[in-house]
């Protein structure tokens, strides 16, 4: 299949026979087949194939008898048809843009319906609202071959704001270790429409800091910041294609980097709570920033 589009569908079956789906989310951006940047809605489905995709997911965890959280995954060809890859059969780690859209939490749901609860809600009562984007920050070298890169994280700073959202499993200190997955934070951003919440994103992006490891944040700013990712053209070889010459910009000397942490560490405590809010607005977004 050439160019193909992976798209899932979202369900919640209960074991009293209750079952919706929550839409779908497209994942097509993607580096040695597994997926950075996911949103919901796709922007590759019309309303006619939209329907048709999750009408196949229901029947898929149908077919089952499936119960609990779950995505069908499908592969989707560029003339609209469509083919099951598999059923995961969990939350995924992009489960937060379906929350940023529907307003539910599926965590929760996810615990209820295994303590053998009845889903609170029927198909007619899940809405979508906006559009949603979630990117991966992950502890690695996009230079070389998106190899993990373990080590301390010395700064961090976390964007915020309207529409952000940041789920992370780290903070100053934390060690990345060559035994876990080298996933840092997933970021998301919400907006009205798929415009929205990609100019959030690219802002989002643009004030996260991570020093002390070697991150994919540089990869991510330029997907986002491509003009095929903001028009919709979207595929799973999209960085292979349209990224394959880029290099991340040269890291900092660990000296240079020891010395902002330590500039950043000692800074001298505010004589007061006024003085502690800097009236200058890039004092409080702080010094140091990637661009």
């Amino acid at each position: 299949m050439e160019r193909p589009r992976h798209v899932e569908v979202q369900v919640l079956a209960d074991a009293h026979g209750g079952l919706v789906h929550l839409f779908e989310r497209e994942c097509s951006i993607q580096r040695r087949h597994q997926k950075v940047i996911e949103e919901t809605p796709s922007p590759g489905l019309t309303p006619e194939r939209r329907e048709a995709l999750l009408g196949a997911g229901l029947a898929a965890a149908r077919a089952a008898a499936y119960v609990n959280a779950g995505t069908v995954e499908f592969l989707l060809a560029p003339d609209g048809a469509f083919y099951f890859l598999e059923v995961n059969t969990r939350l995924q780690v992009e489960h937060p843009v379906t929350e940023a859209t529907t307003g539910l939490d599926l965590v929760r749901l996810q615990i209820e319906i295994a303590a053998g609860g009845e889903l609170p809600f029927g198909q007619e009562d899940v809405k979508a609202r906006g559009h949603a984007l979630e990117c991966r920050l992950y502890a690695e070298d996009p230079d070389q071959d998106d190899r993990p890169a373990p080590g301390r994280i010395l700064h961090f700073v976390a964007p915020a704001g309207p529409g952000v959202r940041l789920d992370c499993g780290v903070t100053v200190g934390s060690e990345v270790t060559v035994h876990y997955d080298p996933l840092l934070a997933k970021l998301v951003t919400w907006g009205r429409d798929r415009e929205e919440a990609v100019e959030r994103m690219g802002a989002a992006l643009r004030r996260t800091v991570v020093l002390g490891v070697t991150t994919n944040l540089s990869r991510l700013q330029a997907v986002v910041g491509h003009s095929a990712f903001r028009a919709g053209d979207l595929h799973t070889g999209f960085i292979e294609e349209h990224l394959a010459g880029q290099k991340a910009p040269a890291c900092p000397p660990p000296e240079a980097v020891a010395a902002a942490v330590a500039a950043l560490r000692h800074t001298p405590a505010a004589a007061s709570a006024a003085e502690a809010v800097p009236l200058d607005p890039w004092e409080r977004l702080g010094r140091w920033r990637l661009v």
